[in-house]
């Protein structure tokens, strides 16, 4: 019964703050349609608000997905800027003012949406260096992405654009640190998504491991068989030596409560050891461990801003690279989005890691 009723509370909140955002639209677009139909209005008001939880009956509902993603952002950046609208309008005293105040926020949400997309579909390239002991004289070149939640918005496009960039930053090896598709993988066969992911050129092998939103699409075996045939290896709680070079660790991911603890994956350590873990939860392990390189993602770095705030309250490093001990950690941003292609406060990105050798003192 609590469940049920905290469900219908957040339910009943939901709407009501619907509501709201969609009193503040229609306010605004009876200035320039005063013949509107409220009727007509409300009722595809509340198809749009619910839009997203219509998409997830089934495959065939996919415009209402695409819609949803879209209301998510609008949903946000309401919630922000009409409270704003509607202490200005107060205290202006004639109607043209306060439709201009009106005017205003349309602009800005439209800005918001426009520079938001750009972000979210024009990926930047971060590069770093870091310094690692005990290893070979060659330095490894390692790209690394994340994050790329391929679906029907982050789509076959927008993979090219990670494989062109990757490629031309010719690595030794690539790290995919999860999330690689938006639940279902059923969209990344359907669109072709392969034939980009084939051209992923890394002679020591490309090398994946699941996120949070892989085991919410429920279909983890089909994923790892599109991956595997796509020439990317997932990593599952295992480790492996690659090349004679460096040690990999994939772990599973934290939604997976029998995931292995990472001090049953160390390797007796006589080379350089990599781990790939897409949440970074635990930063203290793997330097108790002796890790040297920690890749993860998930956190968007909040991906819209304010959350970006949110984000650095609940992880330790929730963006960049940070070193503890002597253990280097890199969180990204992430290559694709979840919900709306909307990125403000960060953007698309992939890594290049320069990874360097001295020896111990």
């Amino acid at each position: 019964m609590k469940k049920i009723a905290a469900i219908g509370g957040g339910i009943s909140i939901y709407l009501a703050l619907a509501i709201y955002l969609g009193w503040n639209v229609r306010i605004w677009l009876i200035s320039w349609l005063p013949d509107m139909n409220a009727w007509l209005f409300w009722g595809a008001w509340m198809v749009i608000a619910f839009s997203f939880f219509i998409g997830r009956f089934g495959h065939r509902w996919l415009a209402f997905s695409i819609i949803g993603s879209y209301w998510f952002a609008f949903f946000q950046y309401g919630l922000l800027l009409f409270p704003l609208a509607n202490v200005l309008s107060l205290l202006v005293d004639w109607p043209q003012e306060a439709m201009l105040i009106g005017n205003g926020i349309a602009v800005l949400m439209a800005g918001i949406f426009l520079a938001g997309s750009y972000l979210a579909y024009s990926p930047v390239v971060r590069e770093v260096e870091i310094l690692v002991e005990h290893g070979p004289a060659e330095t490894l070149h390692i790209v690394v992405g994340s994050d790329f939640h391929l679906g029907v918005l982050s789509g076959k496009r927008h993979l090219k654009r990670f494989v062109d960039k990757a490629n031309g930053l010719k690595p030794d090896v690539a790290l995919l640190a999860g999330d690689l598709v938006d639940d279902d993988p059923i969209w990344y066969a359907r669109y072709g998504m392969q034939e980009e992911m084939e051209r992923l050129n890394a002679p020591l092998g490309v090398y994946g491991v699941l996120g949070n939103h892989e085991y919410y699409g429920r279909k983890i075996p089909l994923l790892v068989r599109l991956m595997e045939s796509s020439g990317v290896r997932i990593l599952r709680d295992e480790t492996i030596l690659v090349a004679n070079r460096f040690y990999l660790t994939g772990r599973e991911d934290r939604t997976n409560g029998k995931r292995h603890g990472l001090d049953l994956l160390a390797p007796e350590k006589t080379l350089p050891w990599i781990v790939m873990d897409h949440t970074p939860s635990d930063l203290k392990k793997p330097v108790q461990l002796g890790a040297d390189f920690h890749v993860s993602g998930h956190t968007h770095r909040g991906q819209m801003w304010p959350n970006s705030l949110i984000t650095r309250k609940v992880f330790e490093l929730d963006y960049g690279h940070r070193k503890i001990g002597k253990t280097h950690f890199l969180v990204s941003s992430g290559f694709g989005f979840w919900g709306p292609p909307i990125r403000i406060g960060s953007r698309s990105e992939l890594w290049s890691i320069k990874m360097k050798f001295e020896k111990a003192m």
